[in-house]
């Protein structure tokens, strides 16, 4: 018995069920609060009906959800359609083996940590273009096509801002990554790479200003348009997720992950500190939703390949310059 707790199969098996639990309890607590966020910048109330200022809304809304019809249209391809609100979810809880929330809270830590998040995100680019096929509808297409667009567009100057990271460190484990920030976050050493992350990850999860793949002016709903029930909730729930995800990644690589500023406690754990920075990030990246208007898709496209992507490489390039001469 104590050989099968002590194992590497029980530790992933443990960390699982508990990512499940905690995916579902975050995209919860993030749809209230980005209710009352919108509600206050716009200067509403937001849910205030169901339980104390409206915390049990969103679980109203949720069991609503659960009970609807899955409505699966005569035109569409019945296997893929199914399949792809599956395959949406599924890399986002990839994420979570290798996120330090701690020195010692880590479910698996690997080598190229780094690495394995960038490369399951793209899968989630693959199950939306999935989705938006399937559905043999024109808005689900040309949604779908856009996110894909999008994301190929994004996807270079957020792996190029995190390669300055990596080049410092010389390591892709996050954990490296984390105790290397000990005394100075790199935030103040790479202030420009924090800021091209931080603008590409919010492209990333097709958050506003960039939401043009879900713009309902002209597509409805975008990619998920034909999904109803939880099909459209795994969309929806994969969507909050991810904005963890990106922003506990920038935690990790640009904040100090679970120290405290400037290497002060504060008589805090470690976890307390990583999931502070995490969710004041997703305050940021709301607050931005509701403050700026939405892009059209050529200044969309234009900004990644004409701006981002140059000014990314630059950093690139500085940093490797100062690493090797100074």
């Amino acid at each position: 018995m104590g050989d099968l707790v002590g194992s590497e199969w029980f530790r992933l098996v443990i960390g699982l069920v508990i990512v499940l639990a905690f995916s579902q309890l975050n995209a919860l607590f993030l749809v209230w609060l980005e209710r009352k966020v919108a509600g206050h910048i716009q200067l509403r109330i937001g849910p205030k009906e169901v339980g104390p200022f409206g915390i049990l809304q969103t679980i109203v809304d949720g069991i609503k959800l659960v009970g609807k019809e899955l409505i699966t249209p005569l035109s569409a391809d019945r296997k893929l359609f199914v399949i792809a609100p599956v395959l949406v979810f599924m890399p986002v809880l990839v994420g979570f083996l290798v996120l330090p929330f701690g020195p010692d809270l880590i479910i698996r830590d690997m080598n190229l940590g780094v690495l394995l998040i960038f490369a399951f995100s793209a899968f989630t680019v693959l199950a939306i273009l999935a989705g938006g096929w399937a559905a043999n509808n024109k808005y689900a297409l040309l949604g779908a096509i856009r996110s894909v667009a999008q994301n190929v567009a994004y996807e270079i100057p957020l792996l190029l801002a995190a390669l300055s990271v990596v080049l410092m460190v010389q390591s892709m484990n996050f954990g490296q990554i984390v105790q290397a920030q000990g005394k100075i976050w790199f935030i103040f050493l790479q202030p420009v790479a924090g800021l091209i992350y931080l603008i590409c990850a919010t492209a990333e999860t097709n958050r506003a200003p960039f939401d043009i793949p879900e713009a309902e002016s002209e597509l409805v709903a975008g990619f998920h348009t034909e999904y109803s029930g939880m099909r459209f909730g795994l969309f929806f729930l994969a969507e909050y997720t991810n904005m963890f995800i990106v922003s506990a990644v920038a935690t990790s690589l640009f904040f100090g992950g679970w120290h405290g500023p400037f290497g002060f406690a504060l008589g805090l754990p470690g976890v307390v500190w990583f999931l502070l920075k995490t969710y004041i990030l997703i305050f940021v990246i709301m607050w931005v939703r509701w403050t700026f208007p939405r892009l059209r898709f050529d200044q969309l496209m234009n900004f990644a390949w004409k701006v981002m992507i140059q000014l990314a490489l630059a950093n690139l390039i500085a940093t490797a310059a100062v690493l090797k001469f100074v």
